[in-house]
């Protein structure tokens, strides 16, 4: 396609077309110039393709429903993710689709949020690393993604409308970070804007996001459009950067693009940059296109293979699972029969089949099965219970699979708490009366409130796990396959702990993100707060030693990276995999920050007694935060403890380093500046102290300035007092506002550089 030839071929109807969808997911053509229309689906974990010409315009086509992102998370494996992402790029290549609409890798900042099923983790470094993986998978296939929802797409309720206030240092440390390293490095072919505003600017028109930092500061050079419906002004979106509108607005934001142009509001030059990008995609589209096959049931074993790396063994009391086949074991609760696998919404897969635990479970030894609760109200079934508690009270040991039924949490709408359904709630407890070794298997897209994990032997998380999440639960239960996957979230014990409790969903069209960079396992620590199951918090049948931490070197920096590596060995007798962290903690800082952060993380496969050598590489960016002085990243000088573990609140290994920066911080005194705020500087500290001794004499009447005592008791007042409050302590002629003004102006000549 020659484009620059078709940009002056196209007249301005034409272009103004090209910048919204024809329908719900095509492109529109221009067919006199060769231009065909091109498709994009919904995902990211399965193709929700819309039948053609079907009578009910929501109707998909049968396809594959993966383990959600909230489950895929949880495996801490790249290699997963681009594996499926392979599968999905397949999936498209074989049924036309040109891009599919994931994935999305918004922060997770409340447990509550409807959609956080949909999202990787609370903490922004796995969250890009998944994310990555995923695109990369997709996208070597031919086919394009949708990262999104940039940015801040952190709640369901008024999602079209809410104002998110979010100073500059949360803004870009927490969540645009999780955006930041996907674009750099998988570069997405489009990007979609979330519907929220931020600071005031709805995302679609937000020059801010999508210009300055997306495409000047990130250097992304893709097409960037629309959520469904989250346009507000077409041509002010066009001037800050939005390509293309979805889906269709049936010609009345081309009505408005056309006017603008014509009256002069709008330049042709900036018309023809989305239109342009509008043209590379559906040309790239189109080099990309090849005849594939789509099978069906290999992606359905791999869907298996998937959750089975995914699922999370919280809690495994005196080795009650694996379970045996010589055990009398009985099954209970409507999810072993019906299980809930994928969440609500745009994301919805019409799955062309589903394994559940009850049928999995035949291949392997029989069970005894009881429903125990209903799946449509949370009400009470006395003989639904009694059938359950009769059967438990048989068996040796009891599966109760139990979670949050579809109703609970969906696109759309937030929870309103973290409490499972209390007809499961009191089965469980009454279970635990009738039997000593339940154990539960969890079916949820987000942390819930487990009030009886104190009571039952062990908890297996599943998450969301897709359609053959049945198959995985048996080959983890039965030990075939030995656990591995690793919160990707924290768990709290309730609600109120969460760090942004008081602020979600705000109030009005408004919401305070006042906890600032403290979400999730940041906050926690910072707060020396008890939670129920911790970040990266994961079990295994076998043991795991970690030994031999060898850091490259003490002194890194801006030029130096930091090579860490270390030994880690199975000490069990079962096979198994075990994802290592690392994490950075700044000694002593000078800025407010969380105790410590992931930077790095490995998943290895040992057999029995196997060991195997790991090796991280850490560049600048691993000690850096988000400085709003200069409005970029810094990594400060200072020392730095390097710790490896089996999760947040297991740490194995440690070693110090010390990072020097090249640069300071650039620092502006004024007369408000306290002294201690000057004291941190070198020249700075000189001149308070030549200046702290001239108000002591001036004070008292001559004294010996050698009177240690006095001059101590007059340096500690000033450290929190501004530097002007000095002038009323003396009539010293050396101490006036004007002569202080002009320390300062030295002072600010020596640090306030750009």
């Amino acid at each position: 396609m020659d484009i620059d030839t078709i940009l002056n071929e196209l007249t301005l109807e034409e272009k103004a077309g090209l910048c919204s969808g024809a329908d719900f997911w095509h492109t529109k053509a221009v067919k006199r110039l060769g231009i065909e229309p091109i498709m994009v689906s919904d995902g990211p974990h399965g193709l929700r393709k819309n039948v053609d010409l079907a009578e009910n315009p929501n109707q998909a086509i049968e396809a594959v429903c993966f383990p959600t992102a909230s489950a895929l998370a949880c495996s801490f494996d790249t290699q997963l993710l681009t594996e499926m992402g392979k599968a999905l790029g397949e999936e498209c290549q074989a049924e036309n689709v040109s891009v599919i609409l994931g994935p999305g890798c918004n922060i997770k900042r409340s447990p509550l949020c409807g959609r956080n099923f949909e999202y990787f983790s609370e903490d922004p470094y796995l969250a890009s690393r998944m994310a990555i993986a995923h695109i990369k998978g997709v996208q070597s296939k031919g086919i394009g993604t949708s990262l999104k929802h940039f940015a801040a797409n952190n709640q369901e309720y008024r999602r079209h409308s809410v104002n998110e206030e979010i100073d500059e240092r949360t803004l870009h440390e927490i969540y645009l970070a999780a955006f930041e390293p996907v674009v750099k490095d998988a570069k997405p072919w489009t990007v979609m804007c979330s519907y929220n505003k931020i600071n005031g600017y709805y995302s679609s028109q937000n020059k801010l996001l999508l210009s300055d930092i997306l495409r000047d500061e990130w250097g992304y050079e893709g097409l960037v459009m629309s959520d469904w419906g989250a346009v507000d002004d077409r041509v002010r979106g066009i001037k800050a950067g939005l390509d293309l509108e979805m889906p269709s607005s049936m010609g009345k934001n081309d009505a408005f693009i056309i006017k603008a142009v014509e009256d002069g509001t709008l330049s042709m030059d900036e018309l023809d940059k989305c239109v342009r990008r509008v043209l590379e995609l559906i040309a790239k589209s189109g080099e990309s296109k090849t005849e594939m096959v789509w099978d069906k049931d290999r992606h359905h074993k791999l869907a298996e293979k998937i959750e089975s790396e995914c699922a999370v063994l919280l809690k495994n009391d005196d080795n009650a699972l694996p379970l045996s086949t010589s055990d009398s074991i009985a099954f209970i609760g409507a999810f072993a029969e019906d299980p809930r696998y994928q969440g609500g919404g745009s994301s919805h897969i019409n799955s062309y089949k589903t394994t559940s635990a009850l049928e999995a479970v035949k291949n392997v030894c029989n069970v005894t099965y009881a429903s125990g609760f209903s799946l449509e109200k949370d009400e009470i079934n006395p003989e639904l219970e009694k059938e359950a508690l009769d059967v438990a009270a048989k068996a040796d040991k009891v599966v109760v699979f139990a979670g949050l039924p579809e109703s609970f949490e969906s696109e759309g709408y937030d929870r309103k708490h973290m409490r499972m359904p209390n007809n499961q709630l009191e089965l469980i407890d009454k279970l635990c009366e009738v039997n000593k070794n339940v154990i539960i298997v969890l079916h949820n897209g987000s942390p819930i409130e487990l009030p009886f994990a104190d009571k039952v032997k062990a908890i297996l998380e599943m998450y969301l796990g897709g359609q053959a999440v049945g198959g995985a639960e048996i080959k983890l239960l039965f030990g075939d396959v030995n656990p591995s996957g690793k919160l990707a979230e924290t768990f709290p014990l309730k609600l109120e702990d969460n760090p942004s409790y008081l602020n979600f969903p705000g109030e009005g069209d408004s919401v305070r993100y006042a906890e600032g960079i403290f979400v999730g396992y940041r906050y926690y620590e910072k707060k020396k707060m008890a939670v129920r199951f911790p970040f990266g918090h994961g079990l295994s049948y076998t043991t795991f030693e970690y030994s031999d931490l060898r850091l490259s070197d003490i002194e890194v920096g801006e030029k130096k990276n930091l090579t860490a590596e270390l030994c880690i060995t199975n000490t069990g007798s079962y096979a198994g995999a075990e994802v290592v962290e690392l994490y950075i903690q700044p000694i002593n800082p000078n800025v407010i920050r969380p105790v410590k952060e992931l930077k790095g993380f490995e998943k290895v496969f040992l057999k029995p007694g196997e060991s195997k050598r790991i090796v991280f590489s850490l560049d600048k960016s691993a000690f850096a935060y988000y400085s709003d002085k200069i409005h970029d990243w810094y990594s400060e000088s200072g020392e730095y403890n390097v710790l490896i573990g089996a999760s947040s609140a297991d740490i194995r290994l440690s070693g110090k380093v010390h990072f020097n920066a090249s640069k300071t911080l650039p620092i502006h005194f004024t007369l408000d500046s306290t002294g201690g705020d000057i004291s941190e500087t070198e020249e700075g500290k000189q001149m308070l102290d030549e200046m702290l001794k001239l108000v002591f004499i001036g004070a008292n009447g001559g004294a010996d300035e050698k009177s240690e005592s006095g001059l101590e008791m007059l340096t500690a007042m000033t450290r929190d007092m501004p530097l002007h409050a000095l002038v009323s302590f003396t009539d010293s002629p050396d101490i006036t506002r004007e002569r202080l003004k002009l320390l300062i102006d030295k002072l600010n000549e020596i640090y306030s550089h750009e």
